[in-house]
């Protein structure tokens, strides 16, 4: 049996992301922290972890943004995804995601807390079915989308792989 991104996004009602592709919040902690280090991090009280699933499609990438906590993407099915991580220190990486470990691709990727990051799928691809979870939780207040001009002029090494990841 074929899977399509259609059946996908109809069996776990995923929808439109901000940033782009598709996506379904599945889990979100009912503990909060009461922390003085997380209350100086975010602007409001923020569970512990929460976890989506988020589907690419052909045509679709996901925008450069960023949020305040570690992301750690999980790959499940479908074609392999480039992504990019533009850190804070000013240096960057090209990662693959997806499960052909013999040629590099990685089954889970960590995204380290106010890293700039946008993905695609590789060439060719149709789909990629993959799970993202966030601790302390995503909240969109923490959500922020990418200056493309900026980006370019901070890491220059990577104005091509910007300028695909950007709108």
């Amino acid at each position: 049996m074929n899977i399509t991104a259609k059946d996908i996004i109809q069996r776990f009602k995923l929808q439109a992301h901000p940033e782009g592709g598709y996506f379904t919040e599945t889990y979100r902690s009912g503990l909060a922290f009461d922390n003085p280090a997380v209350k100086n991090t975010y602007k409001t009280q923020h569970c512990a972890g929460t976890a989506i699933y988020y589907l690419l499609t052909s045509g679709t990438f996901s925008a450069m943004h960023r949020v305040a906590s570690d992301e750690i993407f999980h790959f499940y099915l479908g074609d392999a995804v480039e992504m990019l991580q533009l850190l804070p220190d000013g240096s960057g990486k090209n990662i693959s995601i997806g499960t052909d470990i013999n040629t590099g691709q990685q089954p889970q990727v960590l995204v380290p807390a106010g890293s700039w990051q946008g993905c695609r799928l590789a060439e060719g691809g149709k789909f990629a079915l993959m799970g993202c979870t966030v601790a302390p939780g995503f909240e969109f207040e923490d959500f922020q989308m990418a200056d493309r001009e900026q980006l370019i002029r901070k890491y220059p090494d990577f104005k091509k792989d910007i300028l695909q990841l950007t709108k």
